[in-house]
């Protein structure tokens, strides 16, 4: 594949599946690359691909800023750019640590292993709502409901409003796929039901506080003040959307990589205690996310190349995580690989606040998918999303042995 045919700015690009030849080659011949714009009134951007340079970019948020261009391809406009500042994936330090502090509580190994007895109930009914069937759409019925479920129970979201906002959080995530959201106001308009949702949420937290992240908020200080309307409604959708799309789709993707590689599958069949080994593999091999986007706040030189002040700079994960100075073997999925220093988690100021909760939730679903529904096999062709963010899938049908719900496969 010539240089110039790869085009990481169109999501088309991604709907067969992750580039890898493309990343490959910009690894080995352009690890900084200009990728020029395929939208007509946005610039291009440089490509990052390699995984020192991922690293120290993330460490510099300085040099690299998060706040002055947004975290996406494209830069959105100075209006909507100020609203999306409000949201922690939008700023940068000292902001940014001052309201990370604010949940970083809720996300301790400690407090994780607190929402266990919980996680590994709902697993459970997850499974045993679709046992009986013999089939299901891997996404929606089984992967959608562990991670959804978890954080809203977590921010005190009432049962009847879960399924709206996953639904809300689809649109916005999905908002490049013309089946999922048509158009820009489409996705705009799930924006504005977000917030809707954290206003219900927000008053009944006021009315009767709790053990939940929702009170926590809302008593919550930043520089002496309480939380305004629209930062506790960007908390939220931060939450709700981060919560659920990304360990959803590492469920999907984790999946699909043991149907393709059954070895492996069986591997984890034969030894449960390699599953946590197993879902760092997952979370190597196809991360949820894409991207991540930075801006420069200076002119600098990287690997050659001049990076003016005011370009965006584009870390990609699934090409860093598959960086063959760093990983024997890169393109073989091994959930016995060791060392795995993945970065799908990010690194630095913006690593994943959640990644102790979406990896026990990660190593919980599989614990119970493997033991009670050991020969599942895929029922029909997998549908992706289109989009050059999340690493997603809209659809996976599977197939199993039907099974009384409760019943345990040893």
């Amino acid at each position: 594949m010539p240089l110039i045919d790869v085009d990481l700015s169109s999501p088309d690009t991604f709907v067969p599946g992750v580039p890898h030849e493309a990343f490959r080659r910009l690894r080995r011949e352009a690890p900084v690359y200009w990728q020029e714009s395929c939208e007509p009134e946005q610039r291009g951007f440089w490509s990052i691909t390699r995984y020192e340079d991922l690293k120290a970019i993330s460490k510099n948020p300085a040099l690299f800023s998060s706040a002055r261009g947004g975290v996406n391809l494209w830069t959105p406009d100075e209006e909507m750019l100020k609203r999306l500042r409000h949201i922690m994936l939008y700023m940068d330090p000292p902001q940014h640590r001052r309201y990370r502090n604010i949940v970083n509580k809720a996300f301790t190994p400690r407090m994780v292993q607190q929402l266990l007895p919980s996680v590994r109930r709902l697993a459970r009914e997850i499974v045993d709502s679709v046992a009986e069937k013999g089939e299901a759409d891997f996404v929606h019925e089984i992967a959608a409901k562990l991670p959804m479920a978890v954080i809203c129970e977590m921010m005190g979201v009432e049962e009847e409003d879960r399924l709206p906002i996953y639904d809300l959080s689809n649109r916005m995530v999905g908002s490049d796929d013309p089946e999922i959201s048509t158009t820009e106001e489409e996705a705009i308009q799930a924006n504005v039901a977000m917030f809707q949702y954290a206003a219900k949420v927000a008053e009944r937290a006021r009315r009767q506080p709790g053990d939940d992240l929702a009170t926590a908020l809302l008593q919550a200080e930043v520089d002496g003040e309480r939380l305004s309307e629209l930062d506790f409604n960007s908390f939220f959708l931060l939450l709700a959307v981060a919560g659920n799309e990304t360990t959803r789709t590492v469920t999907c993707n984790g999946m699909l990589s043991l149907l393709q590689n059954r070895d492996q599958m069986r591997l984890l069949q034969q030894d449960p205690s390699l599953i946590p080994s197993g879902v760092e593999e997952m979370l190597r091999y196809e991360p949820a996310v894409m991207h991540f986007r930075r801006t420069a706040t200076a002119d600098l030189e990287l690997r050659g190349q001049r990076i003016r002040a005011g370009d965006a700079v584009v870390l990609w994960y699934p090409s860093v995580n598959r960086d063959e100075a760093v990983f024997e073997d890169p393109d073989r999925f091994d959930v016995r690989r060791d060392p795995n220093d993945h970065l799908a988690f990010g690194v630095g100021e913006h690593y994943c606040l959640g990644a102790n909760l979406a990896r026990m939730e990660l190593v919980v679903i599989f614990e119970e998918l493997l033991r009670r529904l050991p020969d599942l096999e895929m029922a029909g062709p997998v549908r992706r999303l289109r989009s050059n963010f999340m690493n997603g899938v809209k659809a996976m049908p599977v197939r199993f042995s039907p099974g009384d719900p409760g019943t345990l496969v040893e």
